[in-house]
């Protein structure tokens, strides 16, 4: 039974809605690739590494495709076309063509049966790297005891260097941090590339690279084992290397990452038919690894008001959940994001954070919910900040958030010392502990606030919704329906990047690892 008296009709509504709306785009993704779509088959081919001069030889191939004009049949059937004429591999095959000691177009083309088996034992390779380390993960959670209950405390670290990361991501953890997070270097999601090796340079943040996924993911195996527990890591696969990083996370055993093409098109200004392409194969990818996903509706809330702009949070998270079915990602790794961000001076807030907490909850229920802390009304005032986070901690407990990023009473002021993040989880175990059964014996009054507010929000969501099934998910992104910014579909960053697929083309990728999330191979 709805504690809230959710409308079950209304519910039905907007995921039709959110459907209609997901198949529109999964049309026009069916029908196109990118170069970061491209430059992801050539990494799970085998081909990594850099040029002396610190180019990746995957955009040095994706680069050679295009100019050649063969992008638009795929990089696999033309690196499997190589591989047949020259018994070379893929990664042999990229540097000859770094060289310039091979050109693609002046071999002829083989049968697609061939070009297939020849490719057929690297994406043999690439599927069981990634399903070992999705098997090692919950080897691990099961010595451990198996996984938290409980709200996982999620945790960052951002200091530009992967090995001062390491002893801050170790210090979080032996605090009590389940889940810790690498924020990425400040502009990096506006990189057409992906950086190479372990990086100690880095402005707000650490470059996300596949080596520093390895020095973190060794790090926090080392802490797990010591604490006996399964320490999760997270990072971004967002921006214009979406695929190419999650490929990387899902080499690494990564646990979590950002993945959300809306928060990119809204907030770095990306393409939209860009970010959109890249986000279907990236989440095909996260699935295939078992990686959960986060996205971002709570960045609507910091940019545009909590309390006026709540259902535009709902209705993305509608939109995400369909977008996320058809790249076969199930309920159980879409970490739908929202965020404790109602002005404090506003009376009955809490109330209204509480319904809508409550809401998502509902609505979602097997989603592992992210939810973020109060950062837009925080002032520079510990005490007060304490207190904030502590109203934020008690709606995750009464309401079932799992992913629980923790507030931090100094933010506003500067990045959080060691000795802040102890406060933060003491505060947050505290109030888990003593409240832990709390939200089973609350019910809340029948057409009361909590009510009200919960029927009110939905409400409006389901009209948006069908706002937007009748014009589609891009003209109502260049209409500006969430957090109030308009983009243009043919604007902003990565539209070159972006190819209509040819009747000849093929992602053996897609092909494999969705045929075995729907066997249910992977389980």
């Amino acid at each position: 039974m709805s504690k809230i008296g959710l409308n079950s009709e209304l519910v039905a509504r907007s995921r039709s809605s959110a459907s209609k709306i997901a198949d529109e785009v999964q049309a026009f993704v069916d029908a196109h690739t990118t170069d970061s779509v491209e430059r992801t088959v050539c990494r799970l081919l085998g081909i990594d590494g850099v040029t002396p001069e610190g180019v990746p030889y995957p955009n040095l191939v994706v680069e050679h495709l295009k100019q050649k004009h063969l992008i638009e049949d795929g990089a696999a059937r033309w690196l499997g076309n190589a591989m047949i004429a020259t018994g070379l591999s893929a990664s042999e095959i990229a540097e000859r063509i770094a060289n310039e000691q091979m050109d693609l177009s002046d071999i002829s083309i083989h049968d697609d049966a061939d070009i297939f088996a020849a490719i057929a034992p690297e994406v043999r390779r690439s599927c069981e790297r990634i399903r070992a380390n999705r098997s090692r993960r919950q080897e691990l959670m099961e010595s451990y005891g198996g996984d938290k209950i409980e709200p996982l405390l999620y945790l960052i670290v951002a200091t530009g260097n992967i090995y001062e990361d390491v002893v801050q991501a170790k210090a979080a953890a032996r605090q009590g941090a389940d889940v810790i997070a690498v924020i990425r270097t400040t502009g990096q999601s506006l990189l057409d590339y992906v950086p190479y090796g372990a990086t100690t340079e880095g402005f707000g943040g650490t470059y996300a690279t596949q080596e520093n996924f390895r020095i973190m993911r060794k790090a926090l195996d080392e802490v797990g084992q010591e604490q006996h527990r399964y320490i999760r890591l997270c990072n971004y696969c967002s921006g214009l290397c979406m695929p190419e990083i999650a490929a990387m996370g899902a080499v690494e055993r990564l646990d979590m990452m950002l993945n959300d093409a809306l928060y990119g098109i809204l907030f770095r200004d990306i393409n939209m038919q860009r970010t959109l392409v890249d986000q279907s194969f990236s989440r095909l990818i996260n699935s295939y690894a078992g990686i959960i996903i986060n996205t971002g509706e709570d960045n609507y809330l910091t940019t545009d008001d909590a309390y006026l702009s709540a259902h535009t949070v709902l209705a993305s998270q509608f939109i995400n959940e369909q977008l996320a079915f058809r790249a076969n990602l199930p309920p159980e790794q879409m970490g739908l994001g929202h965020a404790f961000e109602m002005d404090p001076d506003l009376k009955d807030g809490f109330l209204f954070e509480l319904a809508q907490a409550q809401q998502a909850r509902e609505i979602f229920p097997d989603a592992p919910l992210k939810y973020m802390p109060p950062t837009k009304y925080m002032t520079g005032d510990i005490f007060r900040g304490n207190v904030q986070d502590a109203l934020f901690n008690m709606v995750t407990i009464l309401t079932g958030q799992r992913i629980h990023l923790l507030g931090m009473m100094t933010e506003a002021i500067h990045t959080p010392f060691m000795s802040d993040r102890a406060v933060s989880i003491e505060n947050a175990r505290y109030i888990f502990k003593t409240m832990a059964d709390l939200g089973e014996e609350i019910e809340f009054k029948p057409g009361g606030i909590v009510q009200k507010r919960a029927e009110e929000v939905l409400q409006k969501a389901t009209d948006l919704l069908q706002q937007i099934e009748q014009i589609g998910l891009f003209s109502a992104l260049e209409a500006g329906v969430f957090a109030d910014i308009k983009r243009s579909k043919i604007g902003g960053k990565g539209l070159a990047g972006v190819y209509e697929k040819s009747a000849a083309y093929f992602n053996p990728f897609v092909e494999a690892m969705a045929r075995e999330l729907k066997e249910g191979m992977t389980q």
